[in-house]
C-alpha cells in the first residue's frame, strides 16, 4: 500500500472544529488540543468515513477492533501528562492514532499490537507521516523490556487487571492509565509510581472499550 496522504483545508476546518467540541467536554490541556489539531484523523479509518471522521465517534478498523473517539483519546491523554522527549509505551496500537497524538507532542512512542492484520497495515501508515513512532508485533502483557523503563504507559483497551510486567517497566514516578472495571463501569485508571514502589490509584469516568487480549494472533 502506498497511500496519498491528503489534508486539506476543509479536514484542518473539520479538525479544529473538534478540538473547540473537546474544549467544551473538559479537556483543558493546550499541548494535547494542539497535538490532536495536529493529526489528521481521517487518514487513519476507512475511506467510506472521511465524512465522519470529525465528529466525536469511535469506528471499525478491522480485526474486531475501533478507533476510539476523540474524546477518550484526549482524556487518556491528558491524564498521562505527557512532556517532550518522554517515552511511552502504548498497548494496543489499533489504528495508530493515539501513537500519533502522542508523538505530536513530542514523546518517544514504542508501540505494541498483537493483531497481525491490524499490525501491518497501521505500520504502512504510520510510516508515511512525520510522527516518531516505532511499532512491534507483540503481547502487550509483557510489554517491551528491551526499551524499559518508560515514563508513561497507555493501555487502550479494557484490561481483566494491571499487568506485572507492565508495572516493572514503570519509572519512579511514572504513570500508566489503564481501562479498567470500577464502580461507576469501565472508567480510566491513573496509575502513578511512587519512590517507595507503591502506586497512587485515581479513577475517573466511565468509558467503552474493546477487551485487551492475551495471545498473539495470526489473523
Amino acid at each position: 500500500m502506498n497511500t496519498i496522504i491528503e489534508d486539506n483545508y476543509r479536514h484542518k476546518g473539520l479538525r479544529k472544529q473538534m478540538v473547540d467540541q473537546l474544549r467544551t467536554k473538559g479537556i483543558t490541556d493546550e499541548a494535547v488540543l494542539s497535538a490532536i489539531n495536529e493529526v489528521p484523523r481521517h487518514i487513519f479509518l476507512d475511506s467510506s468515513f472521511v465524512e465522519l471522521a470529525y465528529q466525536d465517534m469511535a469506528f471499525p478498523i478491522g480485526s474486531g477492533q475501533t478507533i476510539s473517539q476523540p474524546s477518550t483519546v484526549a482524556f487518556q491523554t491528558q491524564l498521562l501528562q505527557v512532556e517532550k522527549g518522554m517515552k511511552v509505551l502504548e498497548i494496543g496500537t489499533g489504528s495508530g492514532y493515539q501513537a500519533c497524538v502522542l508523538a505530536a507532542m513530542g514523546a518517544k512512542v514504542f508501540s505494541i499490537e498483537r493483531q497481525r492484520n491490524l499490525y501491518f497495515k497501521t505500520k504502512e501508515i504510520v510510516e508515511q507521516l512525520p510522527f516518531r513512532v516505532k511499532t512491534f508485533l507483540g503481547d502487550g502483557f509483557e510489554g517491551l523490556p528491551t526499551y524499559a523503563p518508560f515514563n508513561r504507559i497507555i493501555i487502550t483497551a479494557g484490561a481483566p487487571r494491571i499487568p506485572d510486567a507492565l508495572l516493572q517497566q514503570m519509572k519512579t514516578g511514572g504513570i500508566m492509565v489503564i481501562p479498567m472495571d470500577n464502580a461507576e463501569g469501565e472508567g480510566q485508571t491513573m496509575l502513578t509510581k511512587m519512590e517507595d514502589g507503591s502506586l497512587r490509584k485515581e479513577e475517573f469516568g466511565d468509558f467503552k472499550f474493546v477487551p485487551m487480549l492475551k495471545e498473539i494472533g495470526n489473523d
